[in-house]
């Protein structure tokens, strides 16, 4: 049982809970037993790897613990009564131990509860951060700590920057933080290149005069007039057409341009942080960009590394998305790890954009809810586990065997081309060995159709997965010994 973490025992009879202590401990358990009224709620806060539930005197005191239990529900709870009605209402409820406790039975409650922890939402660390704007750099590898460095180290200055990098990536929250660690004291103007007219573009960036052309009825600032004395950000500067990138040469040469349909010159104070999806080397050679400008803009450039090669970063950036969004309005979902584990196995070809998509979707979809792999849309599913499901882990191997049997029969009986025998012969029969053979022929039937799988013939069978292994040991029954 290693990697549990603490067990919380409560049980307010003072011998049980000495008895059950003395067997944690000899197993070796780390666990703190405790009356109800020791509880606390620094006693809830703290990470349980299971709660063990005995007996309770008080009727109120037992309904507060079960609300609190239902309330803390990442905690497996185990149940050391006969009467679990209220206890397997809970969501977290695992099972029962029946007393006076073994060995087996205790190690097989303590095994759910790791199940049941493997599904839970783990707490992910938050990030230490050195400033209130860089919560939106968040990770901890090592490409995106050298982003953060040399952001730190440009901000100051008055240089140039390229960002380079995938869509999706961040460059726009690179260009921000850069612009709010500077010491500039205007605003920060973004403008994507990419989305406004070329013939638009000039009077976008420079303004215009009235009458300038037809619709310009009054003067208008450009964004190189508004950004002064601040950071003027250039998306997709790549997808901006050669003749306007003359004109933004100039300007980034002299300080100063003409507004359309103007004769005054207008200086700023303008730095320049521009971004880009595409290859400005390749567009170079093939002419759609010029190699002067390239010069002019790639001063300092940052390259945004892509979601799939620092994925180690995706729980605390899902951390970061849902606590933004909850800060927003939405109801929390909470990822289990395996959850986590196969969104880390993800492409991400839509980087950071397609994560926070994906997070928006589930807490559409899952409001306040566990959501597990299952939960995920088909495509980012890369484990496939079995959502867990408490068994009755305090039933006697004899309960088991019953419960097995009945489960089998009941199955058995509703298929037209099996007859049993239904009247006892006069001289009797040995109604062990006969429900023997019968068991371990249809347990033969069941994995012969379906191919030797465990789990298919269980299902066939009517019974759990664990339950049919367990009577092929007890038969000495192999797969391979299946036709």
């Amino acid at each position: 049982m290693q990697g549990l973490e603490k067990i919380l025992l409560i049980d307010d009879d003072q011998q049980h809970r000495h008895d059950l202590s003395v067997i944690l401990q000899f197993v070796g358990i780390d666990h703190v037993a405790m009356a109800t009224c020791e509880l606390n709620n620094a006693i809830w806060g703290q990470n349980w790897a299971g709660c063990l539930f005995g007996t309770i005197e008080s009727t109120s005191l037992r309904n507060d613990v079960l609300n609190t239990l239902k309330k803390h529900h990442h905690i497996p709870v185990v149940s050391l009564l006969s009467d679990v009605e209220k206890l397997a209402e809970l969501p977290n409820y695992v099972g029962n131990v029946i007393r006076p406790v073994n060995y087996f039975q205790l190690i097989d409650a303590l095994r759910h509860c790791q199940e049941f922890v493997g599904e839970y939402p783990v707490n992910i660390p938050q990030l230490g951060r050195k400033n209130t704007l860089f919560r939106s750099m968040v990770g901890s590898s090592a490409r995106i700590s050298e982003v953060r460095h040399l952001m730190e180290q440009v901000a100051p200055t008055d240089a140039n920057v390229l960002i380079l990098g995938e869509s999706g990536t961040g460059k726009e929250v690179v260009a921000r933080n850069i612009h709010y660690h500077s010491h500039r004291e205007g605003p920060f103007v973004p403008v994507n290149c990419g989305a406004i007219p070329p013939d638009l573009l000039e009077s976008e960036l420079f303004g215009h005069e009235k009458g300038a052309f037809t619709g310009a009825v009054t003067t208008r600032k450009g964004r190189f007039e508004l950004a002064n004395g601040g950071t003027l950000f250039l998306d997709e500067i790549g997808d901006m057409p050669m003749p306007m990138q003359v004109k933004l040469l100039r300007v980034l040469q002299e300080r100063c341009f003409e507004r359309v349909g103007g004769s005054e010159i207008i200086e700023v104070d303008v730095r320049i942080v521009a971004a880009t999806h595409q290859d400005l080397g390749a567009m170079i050679v093939e002419k759609l960009f010029r190699e002067d400008l390239y010069y002019r803009l790639n001063v300092f450039p940052i390259t945004m590394p892509s979601l799939c090669d620092r994925k180690q970063d995706i729980p605390l950036l899902l951390q970061e998305l849902l606590t933004r969004m909850e800060a927003e309005g939405a109801n929390r979902i909470h990822l289990t790890p395996r959850a986590i584990a196969s969104l880390m196995e993800h492409s991400w070809s839509g980087n950071v954009r397609e994560l926070a998509n994906l997070v928006e979707r589930l807490l559409i979809l899952y409001p306040g809810q566990i959501v597990d792999v299952n939960h995920l849309p088909i495509q980012y599913r890369y484990i496939n586990l079995p959502h867990f499901e408490p068994e009755p882990i305090g039933l006697s191997v004899e309960q088991q065997e019953r419960q097995a049997l009945a489960e089998m029969f009941k199955s058995v009986q509703e298929d037209d081309h099996t007859n049993l025998l239904t009247d006892l012969p006069a001289e009797g029969v040995n109604l062990k060995e006969m429900l023997a053979d019968v068991e371990v022929d249809m347990i033969k039937q069941a994995l012969e159709a379906q191919s030797s799988i465990v789990a298919r013939a269980a299902d066939m069978l009517g019974m759990r997965r664990t339950t049919l292994v367990e009577k092929m040991r007890k038969y000495g029954l192999n797969k391979e010994d299946i036709r």
